[in-house]
């Protein structure tokens, strides 16, 4: 769920709209699939990846009180499974055309996007950006221009079972990857599963490479990768050693392989269900247990991802991103009135949720759940920051990283091999 990863954010309509770009007013009578009627009425589609909760009822509640109060809009929602969601969207752009308002995560993604013409540039519109967090705006920013609104920001780190963790005799979260083995051969030990895993999915498993990678090579090696093309850097090399070493303990569930993330038994209804002692999973993790699974409730605990002894990265640098949405380029004017809705008048009913992080400056005084308020708290903290692999770079590069890393938790490939087809893949790009 690259995620649900993702920005959490007063007004009803937007000042000054009639200053909006030609190519979005004109669009109200336009061909695609948002328009305008004789009688005035406009409609646009738009696609979210809310299929589980709190997002499951949370959005068509905030769509519903838009048209509620602008009777001349009308909003077609898709809402579609995280995998499912980027097969539609992949094949939409294919045919040159996206629907009107549409998730993104940002990164490599957007920007070929952005490269191909098919997205709305938004930068002269968002007149109230400046009271967005700059690190959730990061992802969707390009060559200093802004072609997306986030709606939540967080990071990867690990959810654990307290109660678990002190069965198996585990006195505090491991700090070092060395500590890490360790908690995950006592779990062993003590009968526990140490990890659920959506093997299936793929992504969930590419976040284990990828923290690694940040750690033993550094955030500016990945950052150098994506330029020069060339993932066979020792690091990265390492980085896959090491998660070998984890993948060798055996520490998922049985059939982790055929797991899915928000499936009845798979990733996330283990953790919840307490079969599982935990998850590398980002800020949507616990709203997602609880939907899949139950909740944890004061069992619940959050640790980031662990140092490696000899590698360059810190504790203080993370991986993450978040949600948010972009429009395609000529949709409707009030396809953004709807954003500045979604994100600014309903903030606190994001953060109440429990399955989002603020975006708009000074609302995290408003959480009250102990574990969000510590994802918060690294991500102020933060002196690095690393959008999904599969998000950060081009879609069939971040789908290298995602099949390589699968075939190596899956036996199917070397540490050698997983850095050779990224970098394959990447120069092919």
């Amino acid at each position: 769920m690259a995620s649900t990863t993702p920005s959490r954010r007063s007004f009803l309509t937007l000042a000054g709209m009639a200053a909006l770009s030609v190519s979005m007013t004109a669009a109200c009578g336009s061909g695609g699939s948002g328009g305008g009627a004789a009688d005035g009425k406009v409609t646009f589609d738009w696609w979210n990846i809310a299929t589980t909760e709190p997002g499951k009822s949370l959005f068509p509640e905030i769509s519903t009180a838009f048209t509620k109060a602008h009777p001349k809009i009308a909003i077609n929602t898709t809402s579609l499974e995280n995998e499912a969601f980027k097969s539609k969207l992949t094949a939409t752009t294919s045919s040159g055309k996206l629907p009107d308002v549409y998730q993104t995560w940002g990164g490599g993604v957007l920007q070929q996007q952005v490269d191909a013409g098919l997205v709305e540039d938004i930068t002269d519109l968002l007149d109230w950006s400046g009271k967005l967090t700059p690190v959730s705006l990061q992802a969707y920013q390009i060559d200093g221009r802004t072609y997306g609104v986030p709606y939540d920001i967080g990071m990867v780190g690990f959810w654990y079972n307290k109660k678990l963790f002190a069965k198996a005799g585990i006195a505090a979260p491991p700090a070092t990857w060395a500590e890490f083995l360790g908690a995950v051969r006592k779990l062993k030990a003590a009968g526990v599963t140490p990890i659920a895993l959506a093997g299936k999915e793929k992504w969930p498993g590419h976040y284990y490479w990828a923290y690694l990678a940040m750690r033993v090579a550094g955030l500016p090696a990945l950052q150098k990768a994506a330029t020069s093309k060339d993932f066979t850097d020792p690091g990265f090399v390492k980085a896959g050693a090491h998660l070998k070493e984890l993948v060798d303990l055996q520490p998922f569930q049985p059939g982790f392989l055929g797991a899915g993330y928000a499936t009845p038994g798979g990733q996330a209804a283990s953790m919840g269900n307490g079969k599982a002692a935990m998850e590398l999973m980002g800020q949507w993790g616990p709203s997602v247990q609880k939907d899949a699974g139950a909740d944890l409730g004061a069992d619940l605990g959050f640790f980031p991802f662990p140092t490696v002894d000899g590698g360059v990265g810190q504790a203080t640098e993370v991986f993450g991103g978040g949600g948010g949405f972009a429009l395609r380029k000529g949709a409707p004017k009030e396809a953004l009135d709807f954003l500045k809705f979604f994100v600014l008048d309903n903030e606190s009913k994001l953060l109440a949720s429990n399955g989002y992080l603020p975006v708009v400056k000074g609302a995290e005084s408003q959480l009250t759940d102990t574990n969000k308020k510590v994802v918060a708290e690294a991500l102020v903290k933060a002196t690095g920051f690393q959008l999904f692999l599969d998000q950060a770079y081009p879609p069939a590069v971040g789908q290298e990283v995602n099949d390589s890393v699968a075939d190596l938790i899956a036996g199917k490939k070397t540490p050698e091999q997983v850095a050779a087809a990224i970098t394959e893949a990447a120069k092919s790009a």
